[in-house]
C-alpha cells in the first residue's frame, strides 16, 4: 500500500500569519501545532506532502504566489471548497461525505476537514504555472578585465555552457520531450542558452537538476499562469462530446492557430503574442477534440510535438516545409484572407493535413452509408485516423450505440440462428475491411521506406556538412590565434625598430663628436667582474691609458681593484656609486674615479663618450686636490711625529733626572750610616 501524505491547514490570526496544520497518513491523523507562514513552508519542503489541503486560498493572502512557487515538485495544493464561484462550506462537504464535525469556530478542526475531504478526493487542484519551463544556462562568474589569462578564462567558461546546453539537449530528445532554444554565441563557444520545455516541472524532476556556483549555472523556471486555474481531483465534470477537429500550429513569440473539421470547413484562426500553452490547450479544447495536430515545417517544432501529444493526437510533418507561394496558392483556392501571416501558416498546415487524409475519409463515407451510419461518421472517422481500422471503428461504433437488452430466456423448443447470421455477415465485413486496409496499409509502408531512404541520405549529406563546418571552425580558431602571434611579434618588432633607430642617431652623433677628436671612447663593463674583465680583455682588449665605465660595480673588492691598477687604466666612470674597498686602493694608487653624472657620459648599449676636455679637466682637478690633500696629510704626519718624538724625548729625561735623583739619595742614606 502506498503511503499518501496530506496536510490539512486552516489560518488561526494575522500580523503575522499564523497557521494550524493537521497531517493525515493513510487514515492516521495528527495534529502539528501552529506555523508561521516560514516555518509553513520549510515544513512542507521537508516532508514532501502529496496534497496541502485548505479551505480557501485567498486565506494566504498576498503570500499565495510565494507558498504556490515554494510547493515540492509532485505536491498539489487543493481548495476543497470547490472551485471559485461555486464553493461550499467545509460543514456541508462533511455532511455529504458522511464526516463527523464537532467546533466550526477550531481552526484545527477545519483543518482535520480540509485534510479528510481531500483524502476522499474532494476539491480542486490550484494550478498556478503552465505545463512549460524555462531552462536558462548561463556562466556562473564575472570575466574580470583584460588580460590573456582572463581571455582564456572567458572562452574556457564559454566552452563550458555549450557543453551543458548540449547536455541538456541530449537529455531531453532522449527523454522524447519538446523543446524550443535559443542561444547566444560567444568565443566559439555559448555565452547563453536558453530552453522552453513543454512539460510540467514534475516530468523534468531528475532530468536537469540546477546547477549554482562554479563557472556554469543551471536555473529552472516554471512558466506560471496569468491567472490560477481550478482542476477537479476526480472527475466530477461529465465529459461532453466533442467534435473532432484537425488542427495546424505556427509557433513563435507570436502563435498561430487555425482549425479545421473532418469535412474540411474551417472552424476557427486565431493568432496572439506570447500565448502560452496552457492557453493554447484551452483555446483548442473549446472548439473540439483534436485528432491530427499538424505543421507547416519539417522537421516538427517541440511546441507543436507537446501539444499533439498531449491530446494524444497524430502529428502531422510535411515531406519537406512548406513554401510561401504554396501557402498563398491554398488560401486562394479556399477564398479566405487572414490577419497575419502566423494565421497563413496554421491554416497552410492545417488545410494541408486534411488533403492528406482526404482520400481515406472519402473511403469512410461510402462505406458508411453502404452500412447506414453516416449519423456517426465523425465519430468514426475519428477512430480511424487513431488507428482503427474502418471495420473495427465500425463495430465500436456499433456497439456503443447499441441499446442494453435484457436477456430473454432461451427457448426450449427451437434455436434461434439470427445472432449467429448477423455475427457471420458481420465477420465477412470486417475480413473485407481488413484486407482493403492491408493493400491501404502496404502502399504507406512503401510510401515510408521512400521517405526513409531520402531522410538518410539527408542525413547523411548533413552529417558531411557538419564535419565541413566543424573544421572550417577549427581552421578560423587557428588563423586567429595565429593573427594574434603575429600581432604581438609586429609590435614587439616595432618597439625594437623605435628603440634601434634612436640608438643610431646617438651612434652617428658620437661618432661625430670621436671623429672630430673631441670625446674619448669608453670600455663598457655590465658589473665590476673578474669574467667582465676577461670578456673585455678577450673581445676588444685592455692597455694602459683606457678609460673603463661599469654600470654596475656593486660587489667589487680591493682584489679587482689592484687588477685595474696594474693594467693602468687612465680613469673608471660608474654608473652606480664604487664600493667603499675599491675606492680606498684606486685613491692610493692615484687612479681617478667618477660617475657618469659628473662627466656627462653618454651610452648607446654597448658604446659610451665623454667629451675628451671635461675628462682631462676632470682628472686634473682630481688629481691636483689629491696631491694636496697628500701634501696636508704629510704635513700633518710629519708634525705628529714630531709631537710624538718630543714627547718620548720629555719622558725620557724626566726618567733620568729620577733616576740620578735616586742615586743621590741612596749615597746620602749610606753616608750616614
Amino acid at each position: 500500500m502506498v503511503a499518501i501524505l496530506i496536510i490539512g491547514l486552516d489560518v488561526i490570526g494575522e500580523n503575522p500569519k499564523r497557521f494550524a496544520v493537521v497531517s493525515w497518513l493513510n487514515g492516521r491523523l495528527e495534529k502539528r501545532g501552529e506555523f508561521t507562514l516560514y516555518r509553513l513552508i520549510r515544513f512542507v519542503q521537508s516532508k514532501r506532502p502529496d496534497i496541502v489541503a485548505i479551505d480557501s486560498v485567498t486565506e494566504l493572502g498576498g503570500d499565495m504566489r510565494k507558498f504556490l512557487r515554494s510547493l515540492p515538485p509532485g505536491t498539489k495544493l487543493v481548495q476543497v471548497t470547490g472551485r471559485p464561484g461555486e464553493q461550499k462550506s467545509l460543514q456541508s462537504l462533511a455532511r455529504e461525505h458522511g464526516i463527523r464535525t464537532s467546533d466550526r469556530f477550531d481552526p484545527y478542526e477545519e483543518a482535520k476537514l480540509s485534510a479528510l475531504l481531500a483524502s476522499k478526493g474532494v476539491g480542486y487542484e490550484v494550478l498556478a504555472f503552465e505545463d512549460e519551463v524555462i531552462v536558462k544556462v548561463t556562466r556562473g562568474r564575472s570575466h574580470g578585465k583584460g588580460g590573456w589569462s582572463q581571455d582564456r578564462y572567458r572562452k574556457r567558461v564559454h566552452n563550458l555552457v555549450r557543453d551543458k546546453v548540449r547536455e541538456i539537449e541530449d537529455r531531453l530528445r532522449r527523454a522524447e520531450v519538446p523543446f524550443d532554444l535559443e542561444t547566444e554565441e560567444r568565443d566559439y563557444g555559448l555565452a547563453r542558452g536558453e530552453f522552453r520545455v513543454y512539460a510540467s516541472r514534475e516530468e523534468l524532476a531528475g532530468l536537469i537538476r540546477p546547477v549554482r556556483g562554479g563557472d556554469v549555472e543551471v536555473r529552472i523556471q516554471p512558466v506560471e499562469r496569468a491567472e490560477l486555474g481550478f482542476a477537479p481531483l476526480k472527475g466530477e465534470e461529465a465529459v461532453r462530446e466533442r467534435r473532432s477537429i484537425i488542427v495546424g500550429i505556427d509557433p513563435g513569440i507570436t502563435v498561430g492557430i487555425a482549425a479545421v473539421d473532418l469535412d474540411g470547413q474551417i472552424l476557427a484562426l486565431h493568432s496572439q503574442r506570447n500565448m502560452p500553452v496552457g492557453e493554447v490547450f484551452r483555446f483548442i479544447s473549446e472548439i473540439g477534440h483534436p485528432v491530427v495536430v499538424a505543421t507547416d515545417v519539417s522537421p516538427a517544432p517541440g511546441f507543436v510535438e507537446k501539444i499533439a501529444r498531449s491530446f494524444k493526437a497524430n502529428l502531422f510533418v510535411p515531406r519537406e516545409s512548406l513554401r510561401v507561394d504554396e501557402k498563398k496558392e491554398l488560401l486562394r483556392n479556399l477564398g479566405i484572407t487572414v490577419e497575419d501571416d502566423h494565421q497563413r501558416d496554421a491554416l497552410a498546415a492545417a488545410y494541408k493535413a486534411y488533403l492528406r487524409i482526404k482520400p481515406k475519409l472519402e473511403r469512410v463515407d461510402a462505406k458508411l452509408r453502404e452500412a447506414g451510419l453516416s449519423k456517426k461518421a465523425d465519430e468514426v472517422k475519428a477512430l480511424v485516423i487513431a488507428g482503427y481500422n474502418l471495420g473495427e471503428a465500425m463495430q465500436k461504433v456499433a456497439v456503443r450505440e447499441r441499446p442494453e437488452e435484457k436477456p430473454e430466456e432461451p427457448a426450449k423448443e427451437s434455436v434461434d440462428l439470427e445472432p449467429y447470421i448477423r455475427r457471420i455477415r458481420e465477420l465477412e465485413r470486417r475480413i473485407e475491411f481488413l484486407e482493403r486496409e492491408n493493400s491501404e496499409l502496404r502502399e504507406v509502408i512503401k510510401e515510408q521506406r521512400k521517405t526513409i531512404g531520402k531522410l538518410e541520405r539527408r542525413l547523411v549529406d548533413y552529417d558531411e556538412e557538419v564535419r565541413r563546418e566543424i573544421l572550417r571552425e577549427r581552421e578560423l580558431e587557428a588563423k586567429v590565434k595565429r593573427i594574434g602571434i603575429l600581432e604581438r611579434q609586429l609590435r614587439e618588432a616595432k618597439a625594437v625598430i623605435e628603440r634601434l633607430s634612436r640608438d643610431l642617431v646617438q651612434v652617428k652623433r658620437m661618432n661625430v663628436v670621436e671623429i672630430r677628436g673631441s670625446a674619448v671612447p669608453l670600455k663598457v663593463l655590465k658589473t665590476l667582474s673578474w669574467r667582465e674583465l676577461e670578456r673585455i680583455e678577450r673581445e676588444i682588449g685592455l692597455k694602459r691609458g683606457d678609460v673603463l665605465f661599469v654600470i654596475n660595480p656593486a660587489g667589487a673588492g680591493k682584489a679587482i681593484a689592484g687588477e685595474l691598477v696594474e693594467k693602468g687604466i687612465k680613469a673608471l666612470i660608474t654608473e652606480k656609486p664604487l664600493p667603499g674597498p675599491v675606492k680606498e686602493v684606486l685613491r692610493e694608487a692615484h687612479v681617478p674615479f667618477f660617475t657618469g653624472q659628473e662627466l656627462d657620459v653618454k651610452r648607446v648599449d654597448e658604446f659610451a663618450v665623454v667629451e675628451r676636455e671635461t675628462l682631462e679637466r676632470a682628472i686634473e682637478e682630481l688629481l691636483s686636490r689629491w696631491e694636496k690633500e697628500d701634501r696636508e696629510k704629510e704635513a700633518e704626519r710629519f708634525l705628529k711625529l714630531v709631537e710624538e718624538y718630543r714627547i718620548e724625548r720629555e719622558r725620557e729625561l724626566r726618567r733620568k733626572a729620577e733616576e740620578e735623583l735616586a742615586s743621590k739619595r741612596r749615597k746620602a742614606r749610606a753616608g750616614r750610616v
